[in-house]
């Protein structure tokens, strides 16, 4: 079996987080490992030695070295991990020749891990990517020959959530499984990623020694600043200073360098020029910290090439040295367990206990909300400043806050999302049982700010707002609104439904009130309920009590005016004790106390009985329609992704492969073509027949049968009735040959030489199913009620892979114009479940054919009967590197 051997593969380089946090660096080996190898076999232990080479074997040979280190990256494939420049484990796997000694289609695959690393959950990392290796080498499956008491490396196996299949021959266990990732796989690595990235947060915020490298002396100093912080919040582990050039800071003992801190460090907060800081991360590394918190400037934010390198090196030294980074640019984290009290920010103060967790990728921003949640009683549980985003992102907060039993609410000021697919699935599944409320809209998160490096996307606005609705997550607008929607999440029931009372003493705010709730499409139940602006207390109870105890009522908004006769205080206290002794949700508007109290900084945090209130009754209906949607979302069952039948991956795998050798840098399928490949995953396209004369024209409509349809397939034509392009309903050859006469007089020569016959559809409505492929967000499936009108208006819906059963039904229910489908003005429904099983069959096929550049499903004929694909475009290009399919990386 001969194979030439392949360039370095750089693209199978990655860096891992670890089962307990840390992290390490995997890459293809390379010839000059070769003393690296030699100093990490020196380092195994006997036993580990005989469960990998089946004897004891104390020194590799030179021969075993070179065998090793020199590979072809084909057939002889090694991927080792490495902490700091020592390697800590390796995977290999090697082809097994064909019965015709071609290449086969198996390759052993073995692994030797370092015994101090052992039970970090480093076998199951290497062997996700040698499997994705292996696999885009033509390899389908592995074996493995393992000794019966070598456990770890069989569950490795087994856990991996492949189907081995073993047998027992000579004292030796033989396994063998499929490397074609599966839901189970995929599942089990999901789990494992989100225990991996929550491990890592928890080391970040729940460290029991912190070291301020950088503390100066001057008190305007960004590091003094800090290490006052820490000290003032009342860190409850061991605070360390470093700076070479004096011997304590803020009574702080100072030490020269990390290195030379005479206790082991969990958490650096690193305020050093940036030209510094690479002797302080090798220094950090060596000192085995966990995590950086860095708030030098001087990074990618200054948006030139030099910065962004600095960055770079920063993120690759860190995370090769096991730490993950927050920031740079960072304004620091917050951890407000008593247990904990760390206050590594610049937020006056620690913040109050509470359980809102609060991410920000501004820092300004995220400390003026921090002041704002402590006027509204919002206590925190966590909070990070993520500045550039370098390493330390949002999703990565996500994994730790839905383990996290102090944190109800997730908090979220978003200016770039930099994995919107991975963003979408944590918040699909973490919504079922914590609200995430987030900041940013579809026109706001497809910018760019300085110092942050994502793709660029082509996605409209609304896309990017579907794939927030499609997550469950509570979008907003403003700070303003974030904080209104979180303080009725923080203390109130979510609400039972839509049907919403409003009581109060003032008609005139009454009826804002109701304005806003048709506004915000809740809906009011009666009249709103007016109390006389005279009225005692006891008449404010009657009319609370009894409106909160009308069965089909979900949620009471109440308001107020300064009251003539009763207090202000007396009316809040009222309200707060009426709503405590209900389920439902109650917020309100005090007009005469400005909205909102301001809470002393040694008040208690407020219960969950408080009744949130607002400037305005505007602001109190639009943070109740927030959380009615979220609460509706989550009553909704979450679906399931359907297992479709009559798909044919492999063929559809081999087919799309096939078309790209031919042209490598892509192209449009012909019609012929794309409805080939759309076949193999049962969508099926009626035929055309390109005709360019009238003879041809009623040949081949007495070919398909009358009646036929004669379309034109100009571009500027195609769908275009009310041009008169599309002839419908021709019963006979001489309609045929009429319709092509006015067609071709009407359009001219060249168009007529290129029109389609097709047979024709039973009536129905058209519709339009899309998928273009973005460098972010991956694939978009859309769909839209077809027609010019309702393209002018962009009515579409939208939503990314993978679709369950539930969000193709919204998709199809939710476009403006979908009355249409359910027998709109006496007309019959159609098919609509027909649409709702096409959808999930683009979505499926775009989402596992990255090479699927842009689909187009138009028009597609919906009767009561069932649907006709009558037309497709569909383009294949070489893919993107999908940044949340594949093994897991950072």
């Amino acid at each position: 079996m001969e194979t030439d051997a392949r360039p370095y593969p750089a693209h199978w380089e990655a860096d891992v987080v670890l089962r307990d946090g840390g992290t390490a660096h995997l890459r293809p080996i390379r010839p000059d490992d070769a003393e690296r190898l030699e100093r990490f076999h020196s380092r195994l232990s006997e036993q580990t030695i005989y469960f990998r080479f089946f004897a004891p074997y104390p020194r590799l040979t030179p021969r075993d070295v070179t065998r090793f280190t020199v590979v072809d990256h084909v057939d002889r494939v090694a991927i080792i991990a490495l902490v700091g420049a020592e390697m800590i484990g390796v995977v290999r796997y090697d082809r097994i020749p064909g019965p015709d000694g071609k290449p086969g289609t198996e390759a052993e695959v073995a692994f030797n891990i370092e015994d101090a690393h052992q039970g970090r959950g480093l076998g199951a990392v290497l062997l996700e990517h040698v499997a994705a290796a292996a696999h885009e080498r033509g390899i389908e499956g592995f074996v493995a020959e393992v000794l019966p008491t070598n456990r770890k490396m069989i569950a490795v196996f087994k856990d991996a959530g492949y189907k081995p299949s073993h047998d027992y021959e000579d004292g030796v266990l033989h396994m063998e499984f499929a490397i074609e990732q599966t839901a189970e796989s995929l599942a089990v690595m999901q789990a494992r990623e989100h225990r991996a990235e929550a491990e890592s947060m928890l080391r970040l915020l729940r460290p029991t020694s912190v070291a301020v490298v950088g503390a100066g002396r001057a008190r305007d100093s960004l590091g003094n600043l800090l290490l006052r912080d820490i000290l003032t919040a009342g860190f409850t582990g061991t605070v360390y200073a470093v700076n070479p050039r004096a011997s304590e800071v803020e009574g702080v003992p100072c030490y020269p360098s990390l290195a030379e801190v005479p206790g082991p460090v969990d958490l650096a907060v690193v305020a050093v020029p940036a030209s510094a800081m690479a002797e302080v991360v090798a220094d950090a590394a060596s000192q085995g910290v966990h995590g950086l918190v860095v708030a030098s400037a001087g990074f990618a934010e200054t948006g030139d090439e030099e910065g962004l390198e600095r960055q770079r090196t920063l993120v690759r030294t860190a995370r090769r040295g096991g730490m993950r980074v927050v920031g740079p640019s960072s304004l620091g984290i917050i951890n407000t367990d008593p247990e904990i009290r760390l206050g590594a920010s610049l937020a006056p103060g620690l913040p109050r206990r509470g359980r809102v967790g609060f991410f920000s990728q501004s820092g300004a921003l995220g400390i003026a909300v921090l002041e704002a949640l402590q006027r509204r009683g919002l206590g925190l549980s966590t909070f990070v400043s993520a500045g550039n985003r370098a390493d330390v992102s949002g999703n990565d907060l996500l994994q730790y806050w839905e383990e996290d039993d102090a944190t109800e609410v997730v908090l979220l000021y978003l200016e770039t999302i930099g994995n919107p697919r991975k963003f979408s699935r944590l918040c699909r599944r973490i919504g079922r049982t914590k609200p995430v409320v987030a900041v940013g809209s579809g026109r706001s998160l497809r910018a760019l700010p300085p110092g942050i490096a994502v793709r660029e996307s082509r996605v409209p606005a609304a896309a990017v707002n579907a794939v927030f609705d499609q997550a469950g997550i509570v979008r907003v607008d403003t700070l303003h609104e974030m904080l209104d929607v979180a303080s009725v999440l923080a203390f109130q029931p979510l609400p039972g439904g839509r049907r919403v009372a409003i009581v109060g003493n003032s008609a005139a705010l009454c009826a804002l009130a109701e304005n806003a709730c048709a506004d915000e499409h809740v809906t009011v139940v009666g009249y709103p309920v007016v109390i006389d602006n005279e009225a005692s207390v006891d008449d404010f109870e009657r009319a609370l009590t009894a409106v909160f105890a009308e069965p089909d009522v979900d949620s009471v908004v109440a308001v107020f005016v300064p009251p003539l006769v009763t207090p202000d205080e007396a009316v809040r206290e009222l309200v707060t004790d009426t709503a405590r002794g209900s389920q439902k949700t109650c917020v309100a508007s005090f007009i005469s106390m400005g909205g909102v109290r301001r809470l002393s900084e040694d008040a208690p945090a407020p219960d969950r009985g408080l009744v949130p209130a607002f400037p305005t009754p505007e602001d109190a209906v639009r943070a109740l329609a927030a959380v009615t949607e979220y609460a509706q979302w989550r009553r909704r069952p979450a679906g399931t992704v359907p297992d479709l039948l009559d798909i044919d991956r492999s063929g559809a795998r081999a087919r799309v492969e096939h078309l790209l050798a031919e042209n490598p840098e892509g192209r449009d399928l012909t019609a012929a073509e794309a409805a080939d490949l759309l076949a193999h995953y049962g969508i099926i396209v009626w035929a055309r027949h390109v005709v360019g004369s009238a003879l041809e024209a009623v040949e081949a409509a007495q070919r398909v049968g009358f009646p036929v349809a004669l379309k034109a397939t100009a571009p500027h034509l195609r769908h275009r009735v009310d041009l008169g392009s599309v002839q419908l309903g021709l019963v006979d050859a001489r309609a045929v040959r009429t319709a092509f006469a006015e067609m071709a007089e009407l359009f001219g020569r060249a168009v007529s030489r290129s029109l389609v016959v097709q047979r024709m559809a039973p009536p129905g409505v058209s519709v339009i199913v899309a998928s273009e492929e973005d460098p972010r967000f991956g694939p978009i499936v859309s769909f839209g009620v077809a027609g010019v009108a309702t393209e002018l208006l962009e009515d579409r819906s939208f939503r990314i892979p993978p679709l369950t059963d539930s969000d193709a039904a919204a998709m199809v229910r939710e476009v403006r114009a979908s009355p249409l489908l359910f027998g709109h003005r006496g007309a019959a429904p159609v098919a609509h479940a027909a649409v709702e099983e096409l959808l999930l069959r683009v979505a499926t096929l775009c989402d596992e054919l990255p090479e699927v550049a842009c689909l187009e499903l138009n028009s597609v004929l919906v009767s009561a009967s069932g649907l006709a694909v009558l037309d497709v475009d569909l383009r294949l290009a070489p893919p993107a590197v999908r940044s949340d399919l594949g093994p897991r990386r950072l």
